[in-house]
């Protein structure tokens, strides 16, 4: 399989990372999940998935400073690397050229 392959939880999670910006940490992550495409995935399987995408240069992390409101606990943040980046776009025209024609809900896609 190529590495450059996202799968749909990969790629709704680096489109997260980009909206969020620099407060694109675990938490806020899973609740842009929530709000913005109705997915309710365990935190665990968003530290999961973000492993995977380390792993093939996606995405960077870091971890911020620690706070007495998380109990002296430091957030892990997240951003896309320029190939992440390169592939969340291969596979949004992928996904783009694949739809042109097809009926949703009564409706035709053109392009």
């Amino acid at each position: 399989m190529n590495d450059r392959n996202l799968g749909s939880l990969e790629s709704i999670l680096m489109l997260a990372v980009l909206r969020l910006g620099d407060d694109a940490y675990g938490v806020s992550i899973r609740h842009e999940l929530l709000t913005r495409a109705q997915k309710d995935v365990a935190i665990g399987a968003i530290y999961t998935a973000f492993e995977r995408l380390e792993r093939k240069g996606f995405v960077q992390s870091w971890l911020g400073n620690p706070t007495a409101v998380r109990g002296g606990r430091a957030k892990r943040y997240y951003r896309l690397t320029p190939r992440g980046l390169k592939s969340l776009t291969e596979t949004q025209r992928a996904i783009q050229g694949m739809m042109v024609g097809l009926n949703f809900a009564g409706g035709t896609l053109n392009a």
